[in-house]
């Protein structure tokens, strides 16, 4: 069974798996294309059963090997003006090909598969693994898993990963770390003429989302940039507020959902942790007008870290190599590599097309950068072989 990659990404654009929901399907198909060349994988499967990530070694069993990680996952298409079936890899003659996922990042898991038959024709001195999995876009929940099991499952021990997210083939050392939290402020409700006298729940809010702002604020004027990025600071950002039933009652609950997208020098938990002081020194303050009046924050997923991969590691050269780009970047989304370095792996990211292109309409993939991505693949297996 010999395809091309774009035949390949045929194939895999076409299970409209999103983030969240089961990716059995895709698997099965991925599963069904290892077993017809022979190569034995591991399955690592969420509580549930639905959803599982999958994980294999081409090549000997010894130490020093790269592994070469991609998501089965894609974002919604609802609501976008898609000019052709997103689910269905569409050429219209431009040099593009069209469909959810093309660029982020089923094109990286295509190249992959594509070179499999030269994987196993080399002779491999050092071995290749594939990671792919799920739940990425919805917080890059499935990696630590998979990475605990690729520890766990062989005595080896690999020493590089390479995250196929799209770079246009470019080097990546450094990506931001993301935290989702959500906060409920528990007020009491009256007429809206006693304002004094009550808890007002959206008010309350609005101070500690002023609070947040002044936060990212002073971490700047700390000096906590990192002019690699952009922008070159943590980010704290509240991106949904809901409160209230009428404009003239008190609202006794308002909940609002931030996000802190940190550089590699700052920790979310810090940054958490001087929150959670602030909210406690405001309900002692509000529990004195209102006994029962208290400020609830919860996680929406585990913090995604920050990946600062230094350019004297040997993951760097090696990408360079294999690209041809000497020069390395930087971006500001969150990405599993830095779940990939917490794990002792030499981590970068590197991946045919641009995320420009990626969780929109008409999302594509360049013809020219899925030849890239091949290309890489190739030059890894000779430089391993």
């Amino acid at each position: 069974m010999k395809m091309n990659a774009q035949e390949i990404l045929e194939k895999l654009v076409s299970f409209p798996v999103y983030g969240g929901q089961s990716n059995l399907s895709i698997l099965e198909w991925i599963k069904s294309y290892l077993e017809q060349h022979g190569v034995a994988y591991h399955l690592v499967p969420n509580e549930e059963g639905n959803k599982a990530s999958l994980h294999c070694r081409i090549g000997p069993a010894v130490d020093g090997g790269v592994i070469l990680s991609g998501h089965t996952d894609v974002v919604p298409v609802e609501g976008q003006a898609w000019t052709s079936d997103p689910f269905v890899l569409t050429d219209k003659g431009d040099g593009k090909l069209y469909a959810r996922g093309s660029c982020d990042m089923k094109g990286f898991i295509a190249c992959c598969l594509a070179c499999l038959p030269e994987m196993l024709k080399a002779d491999l001195q050092k071995p290749l693994y594939f990671a792919f999995s799920y739940d990425e876009e919805v917080g890059c929940l499935a990696a630590p898993d998979l990475v605990k099991s690729i520890k766990e499952t062989y005595e080896e021990k690999p020493q590089y990963a390479i995250i196929g997210e799209p770079s246009l083939m470019q080097p990546v050392v450094g990506q931001k770390g993301i935290c989702i939290f959500e906060t409920t402020v528990h007020g009491s409700a009256g007429h809206s003429s006693g304002i004094r006298k009550e808890v007002s729940a959206i008010h309350e809010s609005a101070r500690l989302i002023m609070w947040l702002e002044n936060k990212m604020n002073e971490l700047i004027e700390a000096g906590h940039v990192d002019d690699r990025f952009t922008p070159n600071h943590t980010s704290i950002h509240v991106g949904i507020v809901h409160g209230g039933i009428a404009p003239n009652v008190i609202a006794d609950r308002c909940t609002f959902t931030w996000d802190v997208r940190n550089i590699p020098r700052d920790d979310v938990y810090d940054i958490k942790a001087d929150f959670d002081a602030y909210v406690k020194e405001r309900e002692a303050i509000l529990q004195q007008r209102f006994p029962d009046a208290k400020i609830v924050t919860t996680e929406h997923h585990p913090p995604v870290l920050a990946l600062d991969t230094p350019e004297h590691y040997s993951i760097v050269e090696l990408t360079r190599e294999l690209s041809g780009n000497r020069k390395l970047d930087t971006v500001a989304y969150a990405a599993e590599a830095g779940q990939f370095a917490k794990w002792g792996f030499e981590s970068i990211i590197c991946g045919p097309g641009s995320i420009d292109q990626a969780h929109r309409a008409d999302e594509f993939i360049v013809k020219s950068e899925l030849e890239k991505g091949v290309s890489f693949i190739q030059s890894l297996i000779k430089k391993l072989s």
